[in-house]
């Protein structure tokens, strides 16, 4: 029995034996794509859960090493969507946040209005995805470190982040246009 065959019924000892042959070398090669051994740690653990988690859709066919480093590429890819989409909202606000400071007094105002509209929004999220979120974006940990501490996947870690920046841009959204419309 080939190596994807027996993964796909489920052996574990295969996977393990996978994982062990695979880790190291899907690490290097996403740290020397991105130079952050922090994504590499994070896109090597999905392309694993991935792996596991999707056994089913493997092509017997194909070589576990071509099938890994494409689930690591579009993994890959994923992160660093998600870390540019981040960045962008981040330089948005900081941008925002430094012209409003730098004007008039009104202005000040106003950026301490947003201030406050943030923490709102902020505290309007569910429990747990604020958590998650300030975790991740105040106290910078991991989403491996965030799931451990939690007891909760990587993928629910993810998926919480994702929700969080969504609500949090619609509500900053239409503050902003609120506040240019007046």
């Amino acid at each position: 029995m080939n190596i994807v065959a027996a993964i796909q019924a489920g052996d574990k000892w295969v996977f393990e034996e996978t994982f062990f042959k695979y880790h190291n070398k899907l690490f290097f090669y996403i740290a020397k794509k991105t130079n952050s051994t922090n994504i590499a740690e994070e896109v090597t653990q999905i392309t694993f859960i991935k792996l596991w988690q999707y056994k089913h859709q493997l092509n017997p066919d194909l070589d576990i090493s071509i099938q890994l480093f494409r689930i690591a590429k579009t993994t890959l890819i994923d992160v660093i969507r998600k870390e540019q989409t981040v960045e962008r909202t981040n330089t948005h606000l900081k941008t925002l946040y430094k012209n409003q400071y730098e004007n008039n007094t009104e202005q000040q105002i106003h950026t301490k209005e947003l201030q406050l509209h943030l923490q709102k929004a902020m505290n309007s999220l569910p429990t747990v995805r604020r958590k998650v979120f300030e975790m991740s974006r105040i106290q910078g940990l991991s989403y491996k470190e965030i799931a451990a501490e939690l007891s909760i996947s990587i993928k629910t870690v993810e998926h919480h982040i994702s929700l969080a920046l969504k609500q949090l841009r619609h509500i900053i959204s239409l503050y902003i246009i609120y506040n240019h419309i007046q």
